[in-house]
């Protein structure tokens, strides 16, 4: 159900995103406009890659379905146009490709970070699925129950070094993206070992979201920035603008796996209670040192939970006031991500298609 709690986070985005609508591109254009321009490249890095990992890679891509017949592909390409954007952001004028003046070049030359970028992406989502379970992924199945765990964890260690030799010749954006790689490995272990833990705090919990989750989105807004020519701090406002972005994200996500509806978010329902995910609103009850925190504890420490203690664990998680409280900490981490944007005094039609993939990002159904 959609409360008031959930509107308030929408509110803000949605103003935000009527500057990017006067600008005449949605978000159907934005990342268009990206897949056309990374996607040849991407789909030439893999193509470099040997047969049965090349496959395994491609399937997961939605290039091609499970027999290596092309079928239209699966993903956004949501962190390429955050790349692009941030690029032309920094570079003088608001040219796109194909028109005159420098964000042209400077677009042109931020595509092999957008392809290094979502290389990282596909491998994160291949492992994360492997580890988690989850045999649905882009609305078909996830690549490890295709293939098998054992080629599904050496496609996404194989995009790895993919990665990194697509960046090869710069040495400074390799740093940046090893750096966010390493940190989004950590984030991962955590939350890992969180599911064994019962004396998780919160503050290790949104650590933990934004090593995961907001390094890459960081690492992304960064690497573009630095593809425009930005100087080292409008470099780190712009990855400031993508971590912040990425916690907003991650709590949104985490309010969904308790809340959402599986029609729109193709996970079922209290989907995150049923796997004792150590979420954000779930630590943030459990750390509220009030009655239904205390309750849902108990709760949580069962062997198995029928559908009336998953209703009830939900409940008590809102009575804690932890869902207000992560929606209210989304709003804030959008608000701030909007800050560091304009803080790196962006070019004003890239920063119109920033705020407008920041509303995609965050800003879904409920």
């Amino acid at each position: 159900m959609v409360t008031s709690h959930d509107r308030a986070i929408g509110s803000l985005v949605n103003a935000q995103t009527r500057a990017g609508a006067a600008a005449g591109r949605t978000a159907d254009d934005i990342l268009a406009a990206a897949r056309a321009m990374t996607e040849p490249a991407h789909q030439a890095a893999v193509e470099r890659l040997p047969e049965e990992i090349r496959h395994v890679a491609g399937y997961h891509a939605g290039w091609w379905d499970a027999d290596g017949r092309p079928c239209a592909g699966t993903g956004k390409a949501v962190r390429p146009a955050l790349v692009l954007a941030c690029a032309r952001a920094i570079a003088e004028g608001a040219g796109w490709p194909g028109r005159a003046g420098p964000a042209a070049g400077a677009v042109r030359a931020a595509v092999p970070a957008a392809v290094a970028v979502e290389l990282v992406h596909d491998f994160s989502l291949l492992h994360d699925d492997v580890m988690d379970g989850d045999p649905v992924r882009r609305h078909r199945p996830a690549a490890w129950t295709v293939f098998g765990t054992g080629s599904a964890v050496l496609a996404g260690d194989t995009l790895i070094s993919l990665a990194l030799d697509v960046l090869a010749d710069s040495g400074a954006q390799t740093k940046v993206l090893t750096t966010a790689l390493l940190r989004l490995c950590g984030g991962q272990n955590a939350d890992l070992a969180f599911e064994r833990r019962t004396d998780i705090t919160l503050a290790e919990c949104v650590t933990m979201a934004a090593d995961k989750t907001g390094a890459l989105l960081g690492c992304a807004c960064e690497l573009g920035a630095l593809a425009g020519g930005a100087d080292p701090a409008r470099a780190a406002r712009l990855r400031e603008f993508g971590e912040h972005l990425g916690l907003a994200f991650q709590l949104v996500d985490d309010l969904l796996g308790i809340w959402g509806d599986p029609e729109t978010t193709g996970k079922p329902v209290y989907g995150d209670l049923v796997a004792r995910k150590k979420s954000l609103p779930v630590v943030a009850a459990l750390t509220s040192q009030t009655p239904a925190g205390e309750r849902l504890a108990r709760l949580y420490g069962r062997n198995t939970l029928d559908e009336q203690a998953l209703a009830q664990a939900a409940q008590l998680i809102d009575a804690s006031g932890a869902r207000l409280w992560a929606t209210e900490q989304a709003r804030h981490h959008m608000e701030a991500a909007l800050e560091h944007l304009e803080r790196a005094e962006p070019a004003p039609d890239a920063a119109a298609d920033l705020r407008v993939l920041a509303h995609l990002i965050v800003h879904r159904d409920r």
